[in-house]
């Protein structure tokens, strides 16, 4: 199934920032049901979430978007954070006249969500936590496959992408099981997102914020919506100890593990069991603590 053929019945538009720029989003669903906001990981794009959009937005108004610095929104030479990235999520809100929204992020969007569950208390509702980054590393494994996914992301950055690098940095996301979910469609769309000096300038920009990953940790204990932390059994970097021993840091959350298999996209490589567990957490069908 194509992307076109996933995303079928979703808008897919820009809308313009007044800090961060044109930003692309695709939306699907009424107005009128409560918001959701889902977050790509780094050097990504909305079309993670290709098979979650509008299979959520008959319970949910469905939001995905591509952050600034990445997929087809604005380029700008700036410090690409956690916070900023939170904050032009808020301006997102703002311009599409939504207060309240549940968040769900997978990795870098999931560092973000964390940031803007802190700073924006207010306009948040639930949070996902989907194989998050930004929290403490746990295990010399995952020191070690962080190590891996600067180098590989490097190859992407450093000189001019191909379909060999993106298709590695590809394999890196998905469990083994499901390379075969690595279509020729899905690498030549981040192929084409990686090309051109200007995508390349601030891919560079963006990358280092892997290398800053300390820096920029998630006050765990500062989070006071419902929350839940979505894992998997092979996540690279934030294994599963380390989600264990994040989650016990936030007060009104659990913990939910993946059964089929799934490395770090659940959302993308088991889209029922990832639209199952969101749709029981977001409507609040889900027991926290």
């Amino acid at each position: 199934m194509t992307f076109w053929l996933d995303m079928l019945g979703a808008e897919i538009r820009y809308v313009d920032t007044p800090t961060y720029g044109r930003t692309r989003i695709a939306e699907a669903g009424p107005r009128s049901a409560p918001t959701l906001i889902l977050q790509h990981g780094i050097g990504g794009h909305l079309e993670a979430y290709a098979k979650n959009i509008t299979e959520l937005s008959d319970e949910f108004h469905v939001i995905a978007m591509d952050y600034v610095g990445h997929g087809l929104s604005a380029r700008k030479e700036m410090d690409y954070t956690p916070p900023a990235f939170a904050d032009h999520v808020r301006e997102v809100m703002d311009v599409l006249d939504i207060q309240r929204a549940h968040l769900s992020g997978e990795s870098l969007g999931g560092w973000v969500s964390g940031f803007f569950a802190v700073h924006f208390p207010d306009r948040i509702d639930r949070l996902m936590l989907n194989t998050a980054g930004g929290v403490p590393i746990a295990t010399e494994k995952g020191r070690q496959d962080l190590d891996n996914l600067v180098s590989l992301s490097a190859k992407n950055v450093d000189q001019p992408a191909t379909e060999e690098s993106v298709a590695a940095r590809m394999r890196w996301l998905f469990h083994p099981n499901n390379y075969d979910l690595i279509s020729d469609e899905l690498v030549q769309t981040r192929l084409a997102f990686y090309s051109g000096a200007e995508a390349r300038e601030s891919a560079v920009l963006v990358n280092r914020l892997l290398e800053r990953h300390d820096e920029f940790l998630i006050p765990l204990e500062r989070i006071e919506c419902e929350t839940l932390f979505l894992w998997t059994p092979d996540n690279p970097i934030h294994d599963l100890e380390t989600a264990k021993q994040s989650q016990k840091q936030v007060s009104q959350s659990s913990l939910y593990v993946m059964e089929a298999d799934s490395g770090h996209w659940p959302q993308f490589e088991a889209p029922e069991e990832f639209n199952r567990v969101t749709r029981a957490f977001f409507s609040g069908r889900w027991d926290i603590g």
